[in-house]
């Protein structure tokens, strides 16, 4: 999804000599696969969107995948990109790296402060470690590798699978298949109490460019929209717009997980980047994505 996404970004903007790959091109986790990409193309800007991501239940039940395989990926692009000379280098990260009771809004400055949301900390663990990488490349060989920490996302592309899949596109799938067989209940996770941020991909790619183009501090830097809502207040939100008429009931048996999750981006708005897609506008559209993927 935020590859995809700053490909789009990059190529509205007029760049033109793109190297992409495909996973079955490319294996990430081997290291040598890696090296002999970078060997071949000799790239000079590295956008590092690839990831093994997934929601709750996902981390939960592969806890071993989600921890070494971002390893494995990050140390592989990450360092892979030191030995080949690549001039800059930006690598997403997640608003996970945060503690769980950290003050709100999240700012820079709390990574560490605190023990992490159980439910993901192998990710957050993974990702943390992404940051330090490029850090600790920064001090020792004066590399320009940037992070950035982006608030959760949704758009084109993003993942459906109810196993894997983040809230946003569970709900945009599980209402939209409850309207389909006209289903009076369609049953969510949790208390829907806690809150969160949203931010539409395409928004966050034009952020990443942005940054690539007038950033260069080791500091790592938040990407949000600036503003929250509950998941309860999502739900009926996406029930509305996919149309969906019946009942919404609440599994409060299932984690919440963080109860509040909300970043401070005054960083980068004051740099001069602000978001444009609203809330509703970003889940018609990916409502519209969703429903070409089911048809595909």
């Amino acid at each position: 999804m935020v590859g995809s996404a700053v490909c789009r970004e990059l190529q509205k903007q007029g760049f033109r000599n793109l190297i992409l790959r495909t996973r079955q091109e490319v294996n990430l986790l081997d290291t040598a696969a890696v090296q002999k990409f970078y060997q071949e193309t000799g790239p000079e800007y590295v956008f590092v969107a690839a990831a093994k991501v997934g929601g709750i239940l996902a981390n939960d039940r592969q806890p071993a995948a989600f921890l070494y395989e971002n390893l494995q990926i990050q140390n592989n692009v990450i360092y892979g990109a030191w030995a080949a000379g690549v001039k800059k280098l930006l690598f997403f990260g997640s608003s996970c790296i945060y503690p769980k009771f950290a003050p709100q809004p999240l700012k820079e400055e709390s990574l560490l402060s605190g023990p992490l949301e159980p439910t993901n900390q192998w990710y957050a663990i993974a990702k943390i470690a992404g940051i330090k990488l490029c850090q600790a490349l920064r001090q020792q060989y004066s590399c320009d590798y940037i992070s950035v920490m982006p608030t959760n996302l949704y758009g084109p592309n993003d993942n459906y699978n109810l196993e894997t899949s983040h809230v946003l596109p569970a709900l945009i799938r599980k209402f939209h298949e409850a309207k389909v067989s006209r289903t009076e209940q369609v049953v969510c996770w949790g208390s829907g109490s806690p809150s969160r941020e949203f931010l539409y991909v395409d928004d966050l790619a034009r952020a990443s460019v942005f940054l690539m183009q007038r950033y260069s501090e080791e500091q790592f830097i938040n990407a949000g929209c600036g503003s929250d809502l509950t998941i309860k207040t999502l739900a009926e939100m996406v029930k509305r717009i996919v149309g969906f008429q019946g009942e919404i009931v609440w599994d409060t048996s299932k984690p919440d997980g963080t109860p509040k999750k909300t970043m401070d981006s005054s960083r980068l708005f004051a740099l001069g980047w602000k978001p444009e897609v609203d809330l509703e506008t970003g889940i018609r559209l990916t409502y519209k994505d969703f429903l070409k993927f089911k048809t595909s």
